[in-house]
């Protein structure tokens, strides 16, 4: 008989639930580590030029994964997905931790962006079809908790080892495990088939619009070889044909953010973009304009991701108390102030403790909004249409964060090397970001409709983040 609550459950897919957090935890140490010592890398392979192509490509090709990964998935199930995503995501990590220059490790980031972009995708669906509805929460506040340990040695280490080793092993050292990682996984995904119920029949041509999406967004990163003022033409058509190859990658209604799902889609990737085109400029900050070592420079990333594991943890004891809207629009604000705070720093170049301090702030909005919206896609999605709405939530995510590090990226390299203050690169790209989490506040209100069925969906995501 089972335990009321799936505390059976639980406990029969501990090992399952152990092993994606692993997963996430490596995917997470990936991500501060890269972001840490990137600055160091590109001063190693005289890559200033493609510093922000180096973020942006990864989450570009990640949304070919995405699709691919979330239709397989719903046809045939996560197993084969996910085998082949940790594949690419390994071999991209090894391809960049040997590159001999700045181009070759951007390949290897695209090979890791392919894979690393599937694996979301099958992990989430492995999280709707093998446990309950009632778990779901208590399996992302798990993935969260998997960043807890990365955000407190992450950094640091990263610094550490680019100090004492070199930057290499930052990428080589994660390769080495993640392939052991997943094979533990596997079994319990063995058991895991088609939906019973149909799935749901996808957009045609949606591999070929991801295709061009990845493409636009990758020229859009190029446009910084292109002198002004052509480079801002290619900028604003490569940034019309990645919107324009997005909308039939998500729900109808996502680049209005209807109310519902479609705004549910469309807050995750302003968010996103707003807080990752401000992330990777804040080491870089640090270490140019204030001397910090990529150590110390690693402490600000710290102090966001404590935060935002903090306030996934905190929602989920106030459950009812805290909405879904108000935790999503209080969420969205606080990256507004985060954002805006970093780029006044920057600015005016105001102690560092402000930006870092802001950024701390910012980890904690991203904290309230991250969870409530996964819960809310798994929500509103049949089993059948898990992988499709999964994916979606995924390419807008990346497609947002990708769109943002191309524009800040253009607007750091139009003003570097110019007569103006040093300060200004660093402020043009944050401004930028700015307007990206400006855009997420706008859209956060309308994640809920008014119909009942909608509400409902808000009461049980809320009651479930109790447990």
């Amino acid at each position: 008989m089972s335990v009321p609550g799936g505390v059976d459950d639980w406990r029969r897919l501990r090992p399952t639930t152990w092993s994606m957090c692993v997963l996430i935890f490596l995917v997470a140490f990936e991500s501060f580590a890269v972001t840490t010592v990137m600055p160091t890398v590109s001063a190693a392979l005289d890559g200033t030029a493609l510093y922000a192509f180096a973020f942006a490509g990864p989450l570009a090709t990640g949304v070919i994964g995405m699709v691919v990964a979330g239709s397989w998935s719903d046809r045939h199930g996560p197993r084969a997905p996910l085998a082949v995503a940790v594949t690419l995501f390994a071999l991209g990590l090894v391809g960049a931790g040997l590159a001999p220059s700045m181009g070759v490790l951007v390949v290897g980031r695209l090979v890791q962006g392919l894979g690393g972009g599937a694996m979301t995708v099958a992990l989430y669906v492995i999280v709707g079809r093998l446990y309950p509805a009632v778990l779901h929460p208590r399996v992302f506040a798990g993935f969260s908790a998997a960043w807890v340990l990365p955000a407190l040695v992450g950094p640091a280490l990263a610094g550490a080892v680019t100090q004492n080793v070199g930057w290499r092993w930052v990428f080589l050292g994660v390769a080495v495990l993640v392939l052991p990682v997943s094979l533990v996984l596997m079994p319990a995904v063995r058991r895991i088939g088609p939906p019973s119920t149909p799935a749901e029949r996808p957009r045609r041509g949606r591999l070929a619009w991801a295709m061009l999406a990845a493409a636009a967004v990758l020229g859009l990163n190029l446009a910084v070889y292109v002198r002004l003022p052509w480079s801002v033409v290619v900028a604003a058509v490569t940034a019309a044909a990645a919107i324009a190859a997005l909308r039939p990658l998500v729900p109808a209604g996502s680049l209005r953010a209807a109310r519902g799902l479609p705004a549910v889609i469309a807050t995750r990737g302003l968010v996103a973009g707003g807080f990752v085109g401000a992330e990777v400029y804040l080491p870089y900050l640090l270490t140019d304009r204030y001397g910090f070592s990529p150590t110390t420079a690693g402490l600000a990333l710290t102090f966001a991701a404590l935060a935002w594991a903090g306030t996934s943890w905190l929602q989920g004891r106030l459950g009812d108390r805290l909405t879904s809207h108000h935790a999503i629009v209080l969420g969205a604000a606080l990256v507004v102030v985060a954002v805006g705070g970093v780029a006044v720093t920057a600015a005016l170049h105001l102690a560092p403790a402000v930006a870092i301090t802001c950024w701390t702030v910012g980890g904690g909005g991203m904290g309230l909004v991250y969870s409530r919206l996964t819960v809310l896609v798994l929500a509103y999605s049949a089993p059948g249409s898990q992988g499709t709405h999964t994916s979606a939530l995924s390419i807008a995510d990346s497609i947002g964060a990708a769109l943002a590090l191309a524009l800040t990226g253009l607007a750091f390299t139009s003003v570097l090397g110019s007569d103006a203050s040093p300060d200004l690169p660093f402020t043009a790209s944050l401004l930028v970001a700015l307007l990206f989490a400006v855009g997420a506040l706008v859209a956060a209100p309308r994640v809920l409709t008014r119909q009942t069925g909608d509400e409902t969906a808000d009461a049980a995501a809320s009651s479930a983040l109790r447990t």
